[in-house]
């Protein structure tokens, strides 16, 4: 059953927004007027479903009642299974519009990717996965900025930290973060023999400057000539920036930019987006441990996900579900894979509330 009451203020509190933007003293205050604009996008899918769901409701039992009207009852016989099919499908529409937001959905991401074991092809696994995400937030019209980067020997990636941002960047991505496993020949492997390598993918909510306060005392920032392949223009400058948070011992490095300040900032906002993963996750903990066995726990010691090239075989572990385009996915066509993730978790909160 809906809750008709909490719909019911919902509904009246739109059309209230509604009127008060088209209000010249609201209007005119440009604060106020994207506070209001704010809170009424963020109800209007719920109460534009719930107007619907009352329409075909009230059609419904207009129908039912001229079920004794011997010339309109076959007609409504005809009718009424379509109707029926339409209110179910609204319900569980509003249902799943009234989950409570993870209030980091909204937030742009810190994405992290690391060769984990499997030595120059993990590295190598780990540039691939950089990729697709880079291909994927294309597809989506997400801006990819490397902050950072450590390339191997052989042309992968021992590990890179990127900022997406675009809308709702946060809520497509959650999912992403844990063990990645690969099984493929290695294109330094004679034998032709598969080998198994992983990388580890992390996916933090960017933290704003507000929300997480650092101390200068606490940092002790370090300066150094950056690292690069191939003695290039990166290796002749004291550009590189290490930070390390005394209180927690986070240690982050940035040399992508030639400029101390620019490595420092892209630093700085890397370390603030892991303090705010870390608080939030030392608050949430009871939580977390309730729901360890849900999809989104973000147990990073987890595989999640396996890619097997010989097969073109990509499989989640944590929904059991396997696609056969591998190809496809490795070229950013992460959504029916994402797609699937959402609709657990939902399914999951669904239980929950229930």
């Amino acid at each position: 059953m809906l809750p008709e009451d909490k719909l019911s203020d919902l509904r009246a509190r739109y059309h209230a927004l509604t009127d008060l933007l088209c209000q010249p003293e609201v209007a005119g205050d440009g604060a106020r007027f994207t506070a209001c604009s704010k809170e009424r996008g963020e109800i209007e899918p719920v109460v534009l479903a719930y107007e619907r769901y009352v329409q075909i409701a009230t059609q419904i039992r207009d129908d039912k009642a001229a079920l004794n009207d011997p010339d309109l009852r076959e007609l409504v016989l005809e009718e009424l299974p379509a109707l029926e099919t339409q209110r179910g499908a609204l319900e569980a529409e509003i249902s799943v519009l009234l989950l409570p937001r993870d209030p980091n959905d909204a937030r742009n991401t810190v994405l992290e990717i690391r060769s984990g074991t499997g030595g120059e092809e993990a590295a190598l696994f780990a540039s691939d996965l950089f990729r697709m995400y880079l291909r994927y937030a294309e597809q989506r019209r997400f801006k990819v900025e490397v902050l950072s980067s450590s390339p191997s020997e052989h042309g992968g990636m021992k590990e890179i930290i990127a900022l997406v941002t675009g809308d709702r960047v946060y809520s497509e991505l959650r999912f992403e973060g844990g063990v990645h496993r690969v099984q493929r020949v290695p294109a330094t492997e004679a034998q032709g023999r598969v080998h198994t390598s992983t990388a580890t993918v992390a996916v933090l909510p960017e933290a704003a400057d507000v929300e997480v306060h650092i101390r200068d005392e606490d940092l002790q920032i370090s300066i150094a000539a950056s690292g690069g392949p191939g003695g290039q223009g990166v290796n002749t400058t004291n550009s590189a920036v290490q930070i390390l948070h005394k209180p927690t011992g986070m240690i982050v490095k940035c040399q992508d930019e030639r400029s101390q300040l620019k490595n420092k900032a892209r630093a700085l906002k890397v370390l603030r987006s892991r303090l705010l993963e870390r608080e939030q996750r030392v608050q949430h903990q009871a939580e977390a441990d309730e729901r360890r066995g849900m999809v989104g726990s973000g147990e990073r010691a987890e595989k999640i996900r396996t890619y097997n090239y010989p097969q073109n075989r990509v499989t989640d572990h944590r929904i059991g579900l396997t696609l056969h385009r591998l190809d496809a996915v490795m070229e950013g066509d992460l959504s029916e894979m994402i797609t699937a993730l959402k609709n657990d978790h939902q399914a999951a909160l669904l239980g929950e509330t229930r």
